[in-house]
């Protein structure tokens, strides 16, 4: 048995078929297995397994991380450029001496200077700086951040932000990404989290639709039930109540005209209330952005129309 385990262990050994030899060498350009000593082709197309990759803190990802950070559309040169760290540590994490600090401070600074080429690639830096501030305030996700951007450089390379503030015209490339990944965000809570005139940023989003051709579907009121429900925390079954009696009012032709948020909010608030999962109008108005006198307007129209008590309800 000793002796098959050896013979085993000996066969997993690759050997050169003409010398012998057991100094083999891997290729991994041409993924081929070499001799070193006569140089015969042992094996090709070999696959690379590369390193383990499993880690089990953020320490050992940094050590096996054989790559950069991935390409993003949040930063003006998307990530290529190689950036000096500021921690005052080498590659080795030995702390750099303090005579070699203040050059390696300037280094610092002209890298920084040199990543941005021209005025334009500056306004794109100073716009996406802003963009992920603004982003961050209303828990957009990264996804719907990097259609922005990539809104934003359009709009820059066609001469479109010529007379405008860089504020406006985020805010408004931020809401049509919103609209066109279906994120529910309204123009007000944009133009509450980037501090602009709520007017201006729509006349921004207008301007930038036409001339980039965006195909925007109007706000369904029904887009907004998920996270207003998840505000309030109300179960699942007040959502499908509420959605289904959108459908309702739809069908009546109550929405047409009217704010999605706004009818959004009344449908949930009728939802809450036939449920027994109550809330008050204050509540929903809170969570929705509206007034308690749009939930009451909407309210009276939706009931006028619809008979909530004989909705079938599926679940």
């Amino acid at each position: 048995m000793a002796t098959k385990k050896k013979e085993e262990k000996e066969g997993d050994v690759p050997k050169c078929p003409s010398c012998g030899s057991t100094r083999i060498i891997q290729d991994y350009v041409r993924g081929d297995l070499l001799c070193g000593i006569c140089g015969t082709v042992v094996s090709e197309t070999q696959i690379d397994p590369g390193p383990e990759w499993r880690a089990y803190d953020s320490e050992e990802t940094t050590k096996k991380d054989r790559t950069g950070s991935p390409l993003t559309e949040l930063l003006h040169d998307k990530g290529l450029a190689t950036e000096i760290g500021w921690p005052d540590r080498d590659f080795m994490g030995n702390r750099i001496p303090v005579k070699n600090r203040a050059q390696l401070y300037r280094l610092r600074k002209w890298q920084r200077r040199a990543r941005v080429k021209n005025a334009s690639e500056r306004n794109i830096s100073r716009a996406l700086t802003y963009l992920e501030k603004v982003a961050a305030k209303k828990d957009i996700p990264t996804p719907v951040r990097e259609r922005a951007a990539r809104i934003y450089k359009q709009a820059v390379e066609m001469g479109l932000i010529r007379g405008r503030s860089i504020e406006s015209v985020v805010a408004a490339a931020l809401y049509a990404a919103c609209r066109l990944a279906a994120v529910p965000r309204t123009l007000d809570e944009i133009a509450e989290a980037a501090d602009v005139d709520r007017k201006k940023i729509g006349r921004t989003y207008r301007f930038i639709a036409r001339k980039l051709n965006l195909s925007l579907d109007p706000t369904s009121p029904q887009d907004y039930l998920q996270r207003f429900c998840t505000g309030l925390m109300l179960p699942n079954m007040v959502e499908q109540v509420a959605r289904r009696i959108i459908e309702e009012a739809e069908a009546k032709g109550v929405t047409s005209g009217k704010g999605p948020n706004g009818v959004a909010a009344a449908a949930i608030y009728i939802a809450s209330i036939k449920c027994e999962k109550r809330r008050t109008q204050r509540e929903v108005a809170e969570v929705a952005g509206v007034t308690e006198v749009t939930i009451r307007n909407r309210y009276q129209e939706i009931m006028e129309a619809v008979d909530v008590n004989k909705l079938d309800m599926d679940f």
